[in-house]
């Protein structure tokens, strides 16, 4: 009897394991032939799923006899199913090609409303910059992220001085100062420390860049009145990666950067280094420089800790060194003549420490605790001026995301001690100011069905001296069909006074009084609405949205005269008001890709007298690209900007004009090489006025409206292994 037992148990296992299979896949590029790490492959209707490794492969096992689907994912590319029958594809390699996306970024995982989802899934209005055009904007500018935005709607890159060329980011129209700048998450980049963010940040280890338009101080606080801009960095995956870039220009840049990255099971690192050089460049031959004498280096190393299956520890440390000369070309080379003895000099050095800590404390609760300290320092010198001074900054944010049934609810605590301290051997009024802010927060994102979503907030401040600031929120998210969907944003901010604006860099805080007991924070109401559709006809996708935007500043801050060389800031009794809509459509038919965006801006000081406009925001600005990509192979592009008069400080009207760009890139393996026409019909401002007014001894520069620098021809080479 027992051996009768035996043998049926032994028929039983035997059977059982021969409806067992094992289903095995290569993921690779449907163009290039590149193996994809890190895709998932699932099987459909199961939890049963794995990822690729470093050669492309994955293998699910244990895997029952009969029909199977398995659904394939991975970021910037189409998703596809395949189906398979068992025993027959038992043990056989299947090889699945992905295609890209191209420019369809909907899929795409967003971090920057404190939630993951995908772009089309999040009901607050989230813009995403993927690593395919990171990197085709890296070629044209390697030094910074200046240009990373230059073809996105509503955004504006603006230049605040005629020599060092220092700039700042608008959104909307709103001054650099109303945009909250984000690196990984962190918030260092604010008041004096603002000054040279963008030209801070090299691109060549950036994955995604997320802009949210509109207002977000319920997400992080006063400062993002106008939006945020959220630059992400790459992660390691397993196949170790080396990236290293070269370039040269005719306006004298020379700029070398260096990514690397690796995982093992548990650790992982990325490192950036970049070391850019640039001669002093003078294109209209007025003795004055457009481009000034650059030295800059950046080392970020960045360490990951994988604790176990549910914690993960990073650790990062930027610095950033700069110095920059330029005015008058023969007091930047140090020549002895009394009548050219303009210049300005910028010195600056960054230091930021991130750590962040994950952990996944069940299937629906993760605990995130973000902790960063960062020092700027920055010294600037004139003939007969100097400023110097220091900001420290910490940041502390910890948050707790709960999944409830259909709902995900975050709450926090963030933290935020600013301090600057002015150099006092310079002979200029202190002008120190310290400030500590603690805020609570809480955010629900509501699934009501398929087609409706909410993401609701409110948040608390105690900003120091300043007292309480209540900033709800709403968003909400429709998708109609799978062709239409339309969201709704409207949201509080405010903003605490600073002596540290786009105005007062221009001057050099020269004559600027500190912020007194006088002034308040600027309030803020504002919201967006937009369309989006989506269709395909034949081969051809197009993609259209269309977002409105209205914003409000309460007590808005006036640099107001005080004295004959002195100024300080008051509050306005009437608002700014911003308003307008942008445009975005998109036509995709491989290999062409075709891109056109409209923004009409109408920004109104309701304090001015007479004509309202702010100074130096184009009513409009059109955008047209024009693009051939083989991936893998060649990349072809040809690009149109126009904007439109801009009315000045002074009440004058610039002049409207048209820039174009050219650029081509070829693969050739792991080597690629690239070429690009910057403004190829060399606009700049000396062709519609003179840049300086005054003398060579006391300059007087005007607004800057358009490029000063003219055309720029680069290239370079990029090694990937």
């Amino acid at each position: 009897m027992k051996t009768i037992l035996l043998y049926v148990a032994t028929l039983f296992n035997l059977t059982c394991l021969s409806a067992q299979h094992k289903a095995i896949f290569l993921i690779q590029d449907a163009e290039s032939g590149e193996n994809l790490i890190g895709a998932a492959v699932l099987l459909a209707g199961t939890s049963a799923g794995t990822t690729t490794d470093e050669d492309g492969m994955a293998t699910l096992e244990n895997i029952p006899g009969g029909s199977h689907a398995f659904e394939v994912s991975y970021l910037g590319y189409e998703p596809a199913t395949i189906t398979l029958q068992f025993p027959a594809d038992n043990g056989r390699t299947v090889r699945i090609p992905l295609h890209h996306e191209g420019e369809d970024l909907d899929e795409v995982i967003v971090t920057t409303s404190r939630g993951s989802r995908t772009i089309a899934d999040t009901p607050t209005r989230i813009e995403a910059i993927g690593l395919e055009e990171i990197d085709e904007k890296s070629n044209m500018r390697p030094s910074n992220v200046s240009m990373i935005l230059h073809e996105s709607t509503g955004i504006q890159v603006q230049q605040t001085s005629a020599t060092t060329a220092n700039a700042s980011i608008r959104i909307q129209g709103l001054d650099g100062r109303y945009t909250q700048l984000l690196k990984d998450g962190f918030a260092n980049f604010g008041n004096f420390a603002g000054g040279l963010s963008i030209l801070d940040l090299p691109p060549l280890d950036l994955q995604q860049v997320e802009v949210i338009k509109g207002p977000a101080s319920t997400l992080y606080g006063g400062g993002a009145i106008a939006g945020v801009i959220n630059f992400i960095s790459k992660q390691p995956s397993d196949k170790r990666v080396i990236s290293l870039q070269l370039n040269q220009s005719n306006v004298g840049a020379s700029d070398l950067g260096l990514f690397l990255s690796g995982k093992s099971k548990k650790t992982g690192f990325t490192f950036l280094g970049t070391v850019n050089r640039h001669a002093a460049y003078d294109v209209d031959e007025d003795h004055f420089t457009e481009i000034p004498q650059t030295l800059s280096f950046s080392v970020t190393p960045r360490v990951w800790f994988y604790l176990n299956e549910r914690s993960t520890l990073s650790i990062s440390n930027m610095v950033v060194s700069q110095n920059r000369k330029g005015g008058d070309l023969d007091a930047i080379r140090d020549e002895d003549d009394p009548s050219h003895t303009y210049f300005e000099k910028n010195r600056s050095f960054r230091n930021l420490t991130t750590v962040e800590f994950k952990s996944r404390l069940s299937e629906n609760r993760q605990l995130v605790a973000r902790q960063s300290f960062s020092v700027f320092d920055r010294k600037i010198d004139l003939p007969d001026y100097s400023f110097a001074g220091i900001q420290y900054n910490a940041y502390t944010d910890i948050s707790m995301a709960h999944g409830i049934g259909n709902h995900n609810l975050i709450t926090g605590l963030n933290v935020v001690y600013d301090r600057f301290d002015e150099d006092r051997n310079l002979g200029n009024t202190p002008r120190d100011a310290r400030l500590t802010t603690v805020g609570l927060y809480v955010q629900d994102t509501w699934d009501v069905n398929e087609k409706l979503a909410f993401e609701n907030g409110v948040r608390l401040d105690h900003a120091g001296r300043y007292g309480l600031q209540l900033l709800p929120r709403i968003s909400a998210l429709y998708k109609l069909n799978p062709h239409w969907s339309g969201r709704i944003s409207a949201g509080m901010g405010y903003s605490t006074p600073t002596i540290f604006t786009e105005e007062t860099e221009s001057l050099a805080y020269r004559g600027v009084l500190g912020t007194g007991d006088h002034l308040a924070p600027e309030r803020s109401f504002g919201g967006t609405i937009d369309a989006g559709y989506k269709t395909s006809v034949g081969d051809l996708v197009i993609t259209a949205n269309q977002l409105f935007f209205y914003t409000r500043i309460n007590r808005p801050m006036v640099l107001t005269p005080y004295s004959a060389d002195l100024q300080y800031y008051v509050n306005a009794a009437l608002p700014v008001n911003t308003s307008g809509f942008e445009t975005n459509l998109k036509f995709l038919l491989e290999p062409f890709k075709f891109f056109a965006g409209y923004t009409f801006t109408r920004a109104t000081a309701e304090y001015l007298t007479g004509n309202r406009n702010l100074p130096l925001v184009p009513e409009s600005k059109l955008n047209l690209i024009a693009l051939y990509e083989v991936h893998g192979d060649i990349k072809l592009g040809l690009e149109g900007y126009y904007t439109s008069p801009q009315q000045l400080s002074s009440g004058a009207i610039s002049s409207d004009f048209w820039e174009f760009g050219f650029f081509i890139e070829k693969v050739f393996g792991k080597v690629a090489l690239y070429f690009n026409a910057e403004n190829f019909t060399d606009v700049r401002q000396s062709r519609f006025a003179n840049v300086n007014e005054g003398t060579h001894t006391q300059p007087r520069f005007g607004e800057i409206w358009t490029h000063t620098e003219g055309r720029v021809i680069s290239g370079g080479i990029k090694l990937k292994l």
